[in-house]
């Protein structure tokens, strides 16, 4: 698409300082695999209060994990930015992976979801991590903005069907 390329190039050409050079990929790392979330996750099973959060996370992240890595990844197939247009200097490792969706975007927002569809009021920080987490992406040049805007909706459906079946199942127990 057209305008993902005048978005990266934008980014590219226009934003591009060492001291973001320095950050992005910090901030790309805290997404990488979901580990900041899964630890999250399961921190918030040990306490009886929180349990119940803790299940809706992981359960929200599993939902976005089968759908971007094991179904529309290989599904749509799709090269990253830099291997079409090669830049000069890649400051992360380059992902082997399929481009869409952005399974970093996917799970940051996945969980953001989960916080807000069970009315925590750490959403909105964890909100702003996933929007800086998504940036990263098209400013490390691993992702086309189609593919984050993907992860955010593919990140915001798994947050909302794992309330929903969350709640279909203690409706069921009870």
């Amino acid at each position: 698409m057209q305008l993902d390329w005048v978005i990266l190039n934008g980014i590219q050409n226009n934003l591009r300082v060492s001291f973001l050079d320095e950050i992005m990929p910090l901030i790309t790392h805290l997404g990488d695999g979901g580990v900041l979330w899964i630890v999250l996750g399961a921190v918030l099973l040990l306490p009886v209060k929180t349990r119940r959060l803790g299940v809706l996370i992981l359960l929200s992240l599993a939902i976005e994990a089968l759908c971007c890595n094991v179904i529309l990844k290989p599904l749509v197939d799709r090269a990253r930015p830099f291997s079409l247009v090669p830049i000069e200097q890649m400051l992360i490792a380059a992902p082997l992976d399929p481009s869409f969706p952005s399974g970093h975007t996917g799970a940051a927002f996945a969980v953001v979801s989960a916080l807000y569809f069970a009315k925590n009021k750490f959403w909105l920080p964890v909100g702003i991590l996933a929007v800086l987490i998504s940036f990263s992406r098209l400013y490390l040049y691993v992702h086309y903005p189609s593919d984050v805007f993907a992860g955010i909706l593919l990140g915001i459906a798994a947050g909302y069907a794992g309330k929903k079946i969350l709640n279909f199942w203690e409706k069921r127990k009870a």
